[in-house]
């Protein structure tokens, strides 16, 4: 599952079923049909793609505030704005918008718990020694003595 089409297919149908959920979960969020909410999704992954980042960024200070609620925030304008320009998809309210962008939130996460992180696989940390700064040698390897310079014999930088 590494082909990068897979796993935007896999990606909007993950998205597909959180909305789903919402509009049958929350009462303020409703879709007439199927063919709208593949509408809905394409338009919310565009969404998601092109304007979440700068909304992100010029909302940074509002979302360290509000200890990341912000976000919530954002996902939920987000959501509005494909119910205000898609027919046949309804946000009543902000609220509503809230609540739907909490359940596609939790519909993602618990996907992405089942079925992994888009095909990348999980995090595996590095082992000890395995490279960086202040970090032990790996197991059975000395560490390098420090070579020091006499007194006197070092580089000199004068100006």
């Amino acid at each position: 599952m590494n082909h990068p089409f897979v796993q935007l297919l896999l990606r909007w149908c993950v998205l597909a079923v959180g909305v789903t959920i919402a509009t049958h979960v929350i009462d303020g969020i409703h879709c007439d049909s199927r063919e709208t909410l593949i509408v809905v999704v394409l338009l919310l992954s565009f969404f998601n793609a092109i304007l979440k980042p700068v909304l992100l960024l010029f909302a940074l200070p509002f979302i360290v505030i509000t200890l990341g609620l912000g976000v919530v925030v954002i996902n939920a304008l987000l959501i509005g704005l494909v119910g205000w320009f898609v027919r046949g998809f309804h946000v009543d309210g902000f609220w509503s918008a809230v609540g739907g962008a909490i359940i596609i939130s939790l519909t993602t996460m618990v996907a992405n718990r089942l079925i992994g992180d888009g095909g990348k696989g999980p995090r595996r940390p590095k082992p000890p020694g395995a490279g960086g700064i202040g970090r032990a040698p790996a197991p059975g390897r000395a560490r390098e003595p420090e070579k020091r310079v006499p007194e006197g014999k070092g580089d000199v930088i004068d100006i």
